[in-house]
């Protein structure tokens, strides 16, 4: 299965349960692998028949930073939701770090896998 990754994507957004996180935003890191065949874009050598990392990339900003969840898992969710409905993808690993979340530790987070249902 070949894959298309999104390394590092960092985006501020309103997340937390406390009272002191819902008056602040944060960043969040978003580590994305998505499956996607890729000999077909390779065979043409066009941008079209790829999956846009940029525009992947795009939309996830977009509505990561007009979020307002609770909860890391909860906005994890929503975006592997996104990326397989918005951009037909069967399989995305999505990692999602609240970096300085926990004392002591560089991050804290959540990683999961979600297929394409049906």
């Amino acid at each position: 299965m070949d894959k298309v990754f999104i390394e590092g994507l960092e985006i501020e957004a309103l997340i937390g349960i406390y009272d002191w996180e819902r008056r602040i935003r944060q960043p969040l890191l978003f580590d994305l692998e998505m499956a996607f065949d890729n000999r077909v874009p390779a065979a043409s050598d066009d941008i079209a028949h790829t999956l846009d990392y940029k525009a992947v990339s795009k939309r996830l900003i977009a509505f990561v930073s007009a979020s307002d969840f609770g909860l890391v898992e909860t906005l994890a969710e929503r975006c592997a939701a996104l990326v397989i409905e918005e951009f037909n993808v069967d399989w995305v690993r999505l990692k999602l770090s609240k970096p300085g979340a926990v004392r002591g530790a560089r991050a804290v987070g959540v990683i999961i896998e979600r297929r394409r249902q049906g």
